[in-house]
């Protein structure tokens, strides 16, 4: 009776991962051919893009007008969370360096 509560979770914990596992099964059955010219990859916005991004946006490179104009915001958005992540890094490295030489310092007194 003591290993029923781990036996019920090895159980439980097996229908669940054959649970998600039908559905992306499912998920992958439901995607496009590759390479299918009607992929919803190949549709009117690539060509918008690319015919009409230098009078929308007044730039002559393409690349520039998508990633400032068109995807401004989740440039913008990417950039905020890459500074987090190196100012977090940071804070990080410095909380251990600063209680290392406390450390030191603390056994030379």
């Amino acid at each position: 009776m003591k290993n029923l509560p781990r036996i019920l979770f090895y159980v439980m914990s097996i229908i669940l991962v054959g649970l998600i596992s039908f559905m992306l099964m499912l998920a992958v059955t439901e995607m496009p051919v590759y390479g299918n010219l009607d992929n919803p990859t190949n549709n009117y916005v690539y060509e918008r893009y690319v015919t009409e991004s230098v009078e929308e946006s007044g730039g002559l490179n393409m690349v520039s007008n998508i990633l400032l104009d068109y995807r401004g915001y989740d440039t913008l958005l990417e950039s905020t969370v890459l500074f987090a992540t190196v100012i977090s890094v940071m804070l990080v490295w410095g909380t251990s360096s600063t209680s290392q030489k406390e450390k030191e310092q603390g056994t030379d007194h």
